[in-house]
């Protein structure tokens, strides 16, 4: 098969190898002698495409070697293109001491890489396959007229947003810095945090179209091998045409794709990337999106929040409390309402159920209606809020539901006691520190509202009990969704429900960690010990 299809000569064959892999010797994918022919298959397979800068220059003594410059104009460093390669090549091989390193044992590209390239990533390129993954990712491509092979030069640059403060997981003590949509920058910002030498990263292209570049990252030593090989594992049987965000990444690597609970956690937050790596977890780091992946991710994971661990242990341990009895507000408050109101009148004390049956009294709709209403009307504005630009979304929501909740209830469609219930469990469901547990709570709520109108308490009952069977037969890359509470481990117990203080958190997570368990050698020198002023004691 050629290298060009016989019906139309400007579309590439696809080929089934990867873009990293060379191919063998003699393949018609394989870059020409002729200068020209190259030129020719780069504008063919291109289109043209004006964004791609083709420079044709003559280097050598006298000028008399043909030579082409290719790059990309938008994501290549053009000071340091026409600083450190034009001007290498168009002045600097005209010299002498140039010409004398040039015989017919080595040749003109092995010269120009080892004694007159300037710049730091250099590699050999053969096939057309890498130079077209290389182009278009940035960097510079340099052809010479006689030789079937060229130099690929990294020097990618492109505008990016920088590092700025998080949005979507906020802290009012910790650091301020987040990811950005540039692959490397976020290398270095889990770099800066971690400086150790078994931090390893491999890295990986996914997507026929897109060449997107990942980085999976872990801590050598402390993370399980196993885990490590299976994450690789189902990255590399990713096929699919693009990944352009890393919830694509995410919905095609989790264990539980119909779980409405994430078993993949995400964050945009250098410091918790860093804490779970030193945990034994591995981060999926994918270029164009501020995003990380973390797994295997936990359910006890999603309500942490970095916050809890600058803090005292005391305060944290109080808040992440209130995580946990917001979850359960924000899952069962409507459906405890209905079917109390519904099906089990005498729980209520007389006086409240006088005043609820007095705010009923004209209302048309039976309480499950009432609170289908009323919730559907909360997501409208909440996703009214989201979508609208920033200056007014947020006051849309408040004023939006002030008024809608004002004029029902006077209106008599809705009671006003469901009013407050159900702003209650809007307010419990920002609780949450993750956005993806927030939304599994927002479609179960629905559920345990039918159930409730349906069954009462005993259908809330039976939902609950199989609630906790589903989320315990779900796992995460092999471990546990529910652990360390199911199976029950004493050890890491001390960072579930509570966070003891950090001279007692001496061990990683077991269950996670396999290999090196010690986070700190001694827990009790490590213990704060009070100091005492002899002299103030003299006195």
């Amino acid at each position: 098969m050629g290298f060009f299809k016989n019906k139309n000569k400007n579309k590439i064959q696809p080929k089934s190898t990867s873009p990293s892999q060379t191919t063998k010797k003699g393949s018609t994918n394989d870059i020409k002698t002729n200068l020209q022919e190259n030129i020719q298959i780069l504008k063919d397979s291109l289109g043209e495409s004006s964004d791609i800068i083709i420079r044709e220059i003559n280097i050598g003594k006298e000028g008399s070697i043909k030579a082409a410059i290719i790059y990309t104009d938008g994501l290549t460093d053009t000071p340091s293109l026409q600083n450190f390669i034009l001007e290498t090549l168009m002045l600097d091989t005209k010299g002498t001491e140039l010409q004398e390193k040039i015989s017919p044992e080595q040749n003109l590209i092995s010269v120009l890489k080892d004694f007159a390239m300037t710049v730091g990533d250099i590699k050999d390129l053969t096939d057309f396959e890498v130079l077209f993954t290389g182009l278009l990712s940035g960097d510079t491509v340099i052809l010479i007229d006689g030789y079937a092979e060229g130099l690929i030069i990294s020097n990618r640059q492109w505008v990016d947003r920088g590092v700025t403060e998080a949005s979507s997981q906020m802290v009012v003590r910790g650091p301020r810095e987040s990811f950005s949509e540039n692959l490397r920058v976020n290398t270095a910002l889990v770099r800066r945090k971690i400086k150790d030498p078994n931090l390893w990263m491999e890295s990986k292209i996914i997507g026929e179209r897109t060449k997107t570049n990942v980085a999976v990252m872990y801590m050598n030593g402390i993370a399980n091998d196993k885990i490590v090989k299976e994450v690789c594992l189902r990255l590399d049987k990713i096929k699919i045409d693009a990944i352009l965000e890393s919830g694509n990444i995410e919905e095609l690597i989790e264990d539980a794709p119909f779980s409405p609970f994430p078993t993949v956690f995400n964050t945009e937050r250098p410091d918790i990337v860093a804490a779970a790596l030193l945990e034994g977890r591995i981060a999926i780091l994918i270029d164009g999106t501020p995003f990380v992946l973390i797994v295997p991710a936990l359910f006890v994971q999603f309500f942490q929040s970095s916050e809890d661990y600058y803090q005292r242990a005391d305060i944290s341990s109080l808040i992440r409390l209130l995580r946990f009895m917001a979850f359960t507000i924000a899952l069962l408050a409507p459906s405890l309402f209905i079917a109390i109101t519904t099906f089990h009148h005498t729980m209520l004390p007389p006086a409240l159920l006088i005043s609820l049956t007095a705010q009923r009294e004209g209302v048309p709709f039976p309480t499950f209606v009432e609170a289908i209403i009323m919730e559907v009307t909360f997501e409208l504005l909440r996703e009214a809020g989201i979508r609208m630009p920033r200056n007014i979304g947020a006051a849309m929501s408040i004023v939006g539901a002030f008024v809608i909740g004002t004029a029902a209830v006077e209106a008599g469609i809705i009671s006003a006691a469901m009013v407050i219930v159900v702003s209650i469990t809007a307010i419990s469901s920002f609780v949450s520190p993750t956005y993806d547990l927030a939304i599994a709570v927002r479609m179960l709520r629905f559920v345990f509202m039918a159930i409730a109108a349906a069954f009462g308490l005993f259908g809330i009952t039976i939902g609950l009990i199989a609630l906790i069977l589903h989320l315990c037969s779900i796992r995460s890359f092999g471990i546990p969704y529910m652990s360390p509470l199911a199976p029950f481990n004493i050890s890491d117990q001390k960072d579930t429900f509570i966070r003891l203080p950090k001279w007692k958190m001496f061990t990683r997570p077991r269950l996670i960690n396999q290999q090196n368990m010690t986070r700190q050698q001694d827990s009790a020198s490590s213990k704060p010990q009070p100091t005492k002023n002899e002299e103030y004691e003299r006195e």
